[in-house]
């Protein structure tokens, strides 16, 4: 039931008529108490979309009683009217939930709207069906919502992406998209998650940021950082229970990371998913540096296609990196092949079997204790073909 799991939540996702395929595009989800905590992380990138700017206010009060996500149009790069019609779409859906009865955190306002748009950048949205949309999704609501909600904020992605983690007596459920643009600021996505923990914002607020420092800002698919990533965090309070702050981590992590690994195996056109450990790099820093440097190398991306274990492209892109290493001291492995020893040839690259979806590559850079781990996945024909039609 993803977002829907935890209890004192509602959701729904319906069409609206923002998409011009007719599917479902407009999602509703409502925390309904008695706590309405809330945290929030958002694109590092400089070009921000109106959601975000208004999002971004809305959780300088910790508080947040709804949020409405659309998909079909990223209202980005939208100017003052794009600003007015996140505000309108917000002020919309403290209206229909107060109608509604929906009041159980002492009623809704704009101010404690978050809204999250995700599409083409440039257009404005349609406002007269989405103003409207509202009103549906709102008659809609239920505690078994999470599902459709996740549905509809779909957009290139070619399945919906959910997970929950229960534990004693609490809950965490989350939604996502994402499937192109996926690269740190955290990867073209809206990500809603939600607990009935009893958990105050500033312990909502360190719980996120450390998880995605570790799951989505390593997810680095194209290289390509979106104006409208959203990732927010609604605590009801409805369980009545409160966990210490590491079980509540592990649990916030745990969601997370599942997501981030859907992303990836979702991601526009990829054949293979290629998971990069970086290890005895000097600084964690270092290591996601290098990592990174990998993920975004398409030579190698254009290799792991072909199925070919080209650990030169490897090296090349590590030697880009401002890290600390010895060339002469560098190690690969594809697959649990060490197919480079010491900055040379090392096993025979014949016996690294790369059929499978997953590829695991390996740098061993022999300069200290750290590590980290970078998804990414391979560039194929289908991903040119997506991004070079996804306007028309």
């Amino acid at each position: 039931m993803s977002v829907t799991a935890p209890q004192g939540f509602s959701a729904a996702g319906i069409a609206a008529g923002i998409k011009e395929s007719g599917g479902p595009d407009l999602a509703v989800v409502v925390n309904q108490g008695p706590r309405c905590a809330a945290a929030g992380v958002f694109t590092s990138n400089r070009v921000k979309a109106a959601p975000v700017l208004w999002s971004e206010q809305v959780l300088k009060g910790g508080e947040v009683t709804a949020v409405v996500l659309n998909s079909g149009g990223a209202n980005a790069c939208t100017g003052p009217q794009g600003f007015q019609d996140t505000h309108a779409t917000a002020e919309k859906a403290a209206e229909s939930l107060n109608s509604a009865g929906y009041d159980g955190t002492g009623g809704h306002g704009a101010g404690t709207v978050a809204v999250a748009s995700t599409g083409l950048i440039g257009l404005l949205l349609p406002m007269d069906k989405l103003l409207p949309g509202i009103d549906k999704a709102v008659a809609q609501l239920t505690p078994h919502g999470g599902e459709k909600a996740a549905i509809a904020i779909k957009t290139t992605d070619t399945v919906h992406k959910t997970s929950v983690v229960t534990h004693e007596g609490w809950t965490v459920g989350g939604m996502a998209k994402g499937a192109g643009m996926l690269a740190p600021g955290l990867a073209t996505m809206l990500v809603v998650l939600t607990t009935d923990a009893d958990v105050e914002a500033p312990v909502l607020d360190a719980s996120l940021r450390a998880a995605t420092r570790t799951t989505f800002d390593r997810v680095d698919s194209d290289g390509c950082m979106s104006t409208n990533d959203t990732v927010l965090l609604l605590a009801s309070g409805a369980s009545g229970v409160a966990p210490g702050q590491a079980e509540f981590d592990r649990a916030v992590q745990s969601v997370c990371a599942d997501l981030a690994r859907q992303l990836i195996g979702d991601a526009e056109g990829a054949s293979k998913d290629i998971r990069i450990e970086v290890i005895n790099a000097a600084t964690e820093d270092d290591a996601v540096e290098v990592g990174r440097s990998i993920a975004r190398n398409n030579l190698l991306k254009c290799a792991i296609h072909g199925e070919d274990p080209n650990w030169g492209r490897v090296l090349s892109a590590i030697g880009t990196t401002k890290a600390a290493f010895e060339p002469d001291q560098l190690n690969v492995a594809v697959n649990d092949v060490w197919v480079c020893k010491n900055g040379s040839v090392g096993e025979d690259r014949e016996l690294v079997d790369m059929r499978y979806r997953e590829v695991r590559i390996t740098v061993d850079l022999a300069a200290g204790a750290e590590s980290a781990v970078i998804w990414a996945n391979d560039l194929t024909a289908e991903y040119v073909h997506e991004n070079s039609a996804y306007s028309s």
